[in-house]
């Protein structure tokens, strides 16, 4: 392990090798032998059980219910809502036949052209189209009103350029569909569901956020409105964390999906979506990690505490397993998640080095010396500080220290973002400060045409409009023409 860890390229040297080399020595994930996919591996599929169970109980306190929907649709239904189907008939996975025959040539198998579909369908980029071609069926009144679904699936959108977690053919995701019977409601779920991200960004993975709506140009297609929450990884880059979108009643008008209000008027629904993925994994290594390994917040790690038995003498490891499973017992008791780790085929440096990759929070060492002294060494992974403590209440002092290495994992990572964001007032200065990453906030005039060449000229995006802080006007940085507030640029993944 030792080895390994020298491999880890460093972050200063090359951040986007140090990334992969990441993923995939802390076992994570790894590329699969199909193009564009990944295999989750089970240490990286328990981050995302812990990220999924979290954001369930969330949903679920909010009202919101969860159901299932075909993974294949219809090729006409994709292309009812126009800028829908623009912002997605690149990255579609179609399918157009459904039988395989052996070739009469003895090469295998072919495709039997005998088996071709009526109509193709595409394997879900999003599922839009065919959740509201499902309400139709559902909605007459407003007493079927609100419906407030959620969906854990899988989404294909035809990547050739990935990375693991970030952007890969096939990925694993939430999408909540709603549907209201006004547009004040929907507006209303669509910025209650941002915040639900924001809260669980900010307090399970320890990430700060900035909330806000995107530009225009930057907007889910079909939608009326994106908000959305960015984050910004350390090497100064964004990423979007979160989106949750008011659809008008775009879909609902596409679908004719109508119901009778309380005055016995016909009017079209009003929706809502929003979602998360498995790019959530790729922002939590990106935002917190090191040199050394995974930095993992305590309330996603899948072991908050590991602990390792030092021995030389098969008998010294029978007691010290005893007061390793008392220790267990009250850790457990405290609901932390534990691991004991008395493997004999590797050494406890091996292990140290192992858990420090893997980014456990905790690790608690005891040893002979710690028998009769009735102590634990203790090391912390999000400093890489030890200290020896009574074994005494262990539960107590373990339950404070993780609590402790949540705040300042957070903070950690909100000093970064403040050091390096700031305001940027000239076209001129703006193109020497992005080079520099972080978020820079600038006024902007609020036309497609300045955002668009900023974007050609410099790579920096319009992150978001934020919805909180300063919203005082200026002149934009490009143009000199009136702007409504300061919004953030960066160059994003």
């Amino acid at each position: 392990m030792g080895k390994e860890l020298k491999e880890l390229t460093s972050r200063s040297e090359n951040y986007s090798q140090w990334y992969n080399d990441l993923v995939i020595k802390a076992d994570l994930a790894e590329n699969s032998s199909v193009r564009g996919c990944m295999v989750i591996k089970p240490y990286g599929y328990a981050i995302w059980e812990k990220i999924q169970s979290e954001l369930d109980r969330k949903f679920k306190e909010t009202g919101h219910v969860n159901a299932y929907f075909p993974l294949f649709i219809p090729k006409s239904y994709l292309s009812r809502e126009a800028e829908h189907v623009e912002g997605f008939a690149k990255e579609c996975a179609v399918v157009t036949h459904h039988r395989l025959k052996s070739d009469p040539e003895g090469n295998g198998l072919i495709v039997d052209p005998e088996a071709k579909l009526e109509e193709e369908l595409i394997v879900r980029p999003t599922s839009e189209t065919i959740i509201w071609s499902t309400y139709k069926n559902w909605i007459q009144s407003y007493r079927d009103l609100p419906i407030l679904i959620n969906q854990w699936a899988n989404v294909v959108r035809w990547e050739m350029r990935t990375r693991l977690f970030l952007r890969t053919a096939e990925f694993l995701w939430q999408e909540g569909h709603t549907a209201h019977a006004t547009e004040a409601e929907a507006l209303e779920e669509a910025k209650k569901m941002l915040n639900v991200y924001a809260d669980f960004v900010e307090n399970f993975m320890a990430i700060p956020v900035v909330k806000g709506v995107k530009s225009p140009n930057e907007r889910f297609a079909g939608a009326l409105e994106t908000f959305c929450i960015e984050a910004l990884m350390q090497d100064g880059k964004a990423l979007q964390a979160g989106t949750s979108h008011f659809l008008g009643q775009n879909f609902a008008k596409a679908f004719d999906v109508t119901f009778v209000d309380k005055n016995n008027k016909q009017d079209y629904v009003w929706a809502t979506s929003w979602g998360v993925s498995t790019r959530l994994i790729g922002a939590l290594i990106m935002a917190h990690s090191d040199d050394n390994g995974l930095v993992l917040p305590p309330t996603l790690a899948p072991h908050q505490v590991v602990i390792v038995p030092i021995y030389k003498q098969p008998e010294q490891l029978a007691a010290i397993t005893e007061q390793a499973e008392k220790i267990m017992n009250l850790l457990k008791k405290a609901g932390i998640s534990v691991k004991y780790d008395d493997d004999d085929t590797k050494k406890p440096g091996w292990k140290f080095a192992e858990y420090e990759l893997k980014g456990v929070p905790v690790r608690l060492a005891i040893g002979a010396r710690d028998l009769e002294n009735n102590t634990v060494e203790v090391a912390r992974r999000d400093t890489l500080t030890k200290t020896t403590v009574s074994a005494d209440n262990i539960e107590i002092y373990v339950s404070e220290l993780l609590a402790e290495i949540q705040k300042n994992i957070y903070q950690k990572a909100f000093d970064f973002r403040t050091s390096v964001t700031r305001e940027v007032n000239s076209y001129e200065e703006f193109k020497v400060e992005i080079e520099k990453g972080g978020f820079l906030l600038c006024h902007w005039d609020g036309t497609p045409e300045t955002e668009e060449k900023i974007k050609e000229e410099t790579k920096a995006t319009i992150r978001c409009i934020p919805l909180e802080g300063d919203q005082t006007p200026g002149v934009c940085m490009v143009t000199g023409k009136p702007s409504k507030q300061r919004v953030i640029f960066a160059r994003a993944y």
